[in-house]
């Protein structure tokens, strides 16, 4: 025994179409349940509605399963015995059953829908029927009519507000002196605007720099419908104060040209007044929160440097695509001659770390010594612990200082980080010790002069308790003094003395490069100049605050350092145990404006005020394809 299921359905023009299924069992389930032999989707229909069962080859029993009946021929009944040889119609709800015999003892069982005969037929469902759906327009006059409503509140009341707005120049408010006058100027423009429509075209809060900008569209939106152009950035930011990246022209040569893509998106930007490239925007990015600003993204930087050489073959600059796998050896600026006494500021240059450069400062130092846990050193650190507050042997930090903001260290000065241990005292008048003038040449002849005409021949210099055992050469018994009365067991006079504290052996000898009389011309006992750079590299931002979680040794290898003239800078390398570029997956990930500014001038931002000695310190010009000259890296002078 099989039924054979007729789907009967219409397409909109009245076609027929029949889909057809046989089941071959021989009670059928009929109802709104998915899960029916017979699926009717209609309201007025129960899940498991009825039962069609097959009794013989051409007789079929339907009865329902509920008390809802059915109908039969038009009569609504229970339950039915049909003759499917005879035929007849089954009516549910808004669908109606054909019952016929077909070959052998198959029944035909042809399902259609047909007119709704109430609210609760097959075209309306669960949704629509229990909803507002019904009150509600159709989808299309909805999508219209919101369509049409966003034009009007985005794009139309904007657009009413600006132009009706009180003609003022918002950039004005700036200009007014005292804050009070620009709140009551500001109060009476924003008086006669009761609806600020535009405001809605914001996307998003100003960064804190532009923080006082809030709500003045105008400021840097001088034109309606076109972008930020430079000249609204320039009525704040002037020339003057934020320098040249490079010279215009060469920017140009060093910006890689687009392809066809990018010249067909340039072109439609410059029709709607975006700035051309180069602008301030292309960096400056606003509107994307109200914290700091965000800093500028490494393809700004790459897309000329990354293969910069390509079209600019005279730059002196390497290429740099990645901090942490395409990034040249740091070059330090360094002297390139030892520093001459009676001479101005030696000449700094730039050097790759690569060629392992030294830098003469003028000084005889060695990190090593003092830096030694056993020695002398050591032993004067312990003996002047309680004093000085050293521990059991020197440190970096007890004679490098840094600076107020932490982001570089002082030079080295002599008075309060080195006179400890090597003392210029030479007398003791009433507890008073006398001291050679440190820095000053001319004068520390002159007061050994003044001594031995004061004194005689005869009289013994008394240090007193002031006498101490000084490191290195000194650790034998050479005190400040004890070169001084040396020389009074030979001839009685000044010169002997003064021979003796510029000669091997003597308190600036053998610190200090001394030039005897007679040489280069000069006429007396010359020192030459010591050269404390505060500053090496230049064109980068280095902040010691940032790293203060390392030790000193992390970076710099001074412990296995025996001459003052090891330049003891780390290198790409060392940086990049912590530092990878933008996206790498290193401790720090770095682009390149962690380092780099794109505005640097000369000295600036990176040298702070007041830290230049004075105007005659050369300076390092390294923009691309200008000549390396010298640095302005804040250095002093020690006399």
């Amino acid at each position: 025994m099989s039924f054979l299921i007729r789907q009967i359905s219409h397409t909109a023009d009245g076609r027929e179409i029949v889909r057809t299924a046989t089941l071959a069992k021989p009670q059928l389930s009929v109802g709104r349940a998915a899960g029916s032999d017979i699926h009717l989707p209609d309201l007025s229909v129960t899940p498991d509605h009825a039962r069609i069962e097959q009794i013989d080859g051409r007789r079929v029993t339907v009865r329902a399963t509920g008390t809802l009946g059915f109908s039969v021929d038009g009569r609504t009944v229970t339950r039915a015995d049909i003759d499917a040889v005879e035929g007849a119609e089954l009516r549910f709800g808004g669908h109606r059953i054909t019952v016929s015999h077909g070959a052998g003892d198959e029944i035909i069982l042809s399902v259609q829908r047909v007119d709704a005969l109430s609210d609760a037929s097959e075209d309306k469902d669960e949704a629509r029927v229990f909803s507002l759906g019904g009150l509600l327009p159709g989808r299309r006059a909805m999508a219209w009519s919101l369509a049409l409503s966003i034009l009007v509140g985005f794009l139309l009341v904007p657009i009413i507000s600006y132009a009706t707005r009180p003609a003022a120049d918002m950039r004005n408010i700036y200009t007014v002196k005292g804050e009070r006058q620009a709140q009551m100027q500001k109060a009476a423009l924003a008086k006669g605007d009761g609806v600020v429509g535009d405001a809605s075209w914001s996307s998003g809060p100003l960064s804190r720099a532009h923080h006082a900008l809030e709500g003045q569209c105008e400021s840097c939106h001088v034109k309606a419908f076109v972008a930020v152009q430079d000249s609204a950035c320039q009525t704040c930011h002037s020339p003057a104060e934020v320098h040249d990246h490079a010279p215009a022209a060469r920017i140009a040569m060093a910006r890689e040209a687009p392809g066809l893509g990018g010249r067909i998106l340039a072109g439609f930007a410059s029709a709607f007044g975006r700035p051309p490239a180069g602008a301030c925007v292309d960096c400056h990015s606003e509107h994307e929160g109200a914290g700091p600003m965000q800093p500028t993204a490494q393809q700004f930087c790459t897309d000329c440097h990354a293969s910069l050489d390509s079209r600019l073959k005279d730059t002196k600059l390497g290429n740099a695509g990645d901090f942490g796998t395409a990034h040249p050896q740091f070059k330090a600026a360094v002297l390139t001659q030892a520093p001459v006494a009676g001479m101005p500021h030696p000449a700094f240059t730039r050097i790759s770390l690569d060629r392992k450069p030294t830098s003469d400062g003028g000084l005889k130092f060695p990190h090593d010594v003092h830096l030694k846990k056993t020695g002398g050193v050591a032993r004067m650190a312990r003996t002047l612990r309680a004093e000085q507050g050293y521990g059991d042997a020197l440190a970096c930090k007890d004679c490098h200082r840094p600076t107020a903001d932490g982001v570089r260290f002082l030079p080295v000065d002599m008075e309060q980080d080195c006179q400890s241990c090597h003392s210029l005292g030479f007398e003791s008048i009433g507890g008073t010790v006398r001291t050679l003038r440190h820095g000053e040449p001319a004068q520390v002849i002159a007061d050994l002069r003044a001594y031995y005409r004061s004194t005689g021949p005869v009289r013994p210099i008394a240090l007193g308790g002031m006498a101490r055992r000084l490191p290195g050469d000194y650790a034998a018994g050479r005190t400040a003094a004890t070169y001084m009365q040396a020389a009074r067991t030979r001839p009685a006079d000044a010169e002997a003395a003064i021979r003796a504290v510029f000669s091997k052996g003597g308190a600036c000898y053998d610190c200090h490069v001394v030039t005897p009389p007679g040489v280069a011309g000069k006429a007396g006992w010359q020192i030459a100049p010591v050269e404390q750079p505060m500053r090496y590299f230049v064109n980068g931002w280095f902040d010691h605050a940032a790293h203060r979680t390392e030790t000193c040794e992390s970076c710099h290898a001074a412990p296995r350092s025996a001459k003052a003239s090891d330049l003891l800078l780390p290198g790409v390398n060392s940086c990049r145990e912590c530092h990878g570029g933008e996206k790498a997956k290193a401790d720090v990930p770095s682009a390149c404006a962690l380092c780099h500014s794109y505005h640097a001038g000369d000295g600036a931002p990176w040298v702070p005020a007041g830290t230049i000695r004075d105007k005659t310190v050369n300076k390092v010009i390294a923009l691309s394809g200008a000549s390396v000259g010298e640095a302005s890296v804040g250095m002093r002078r020690n006399r």
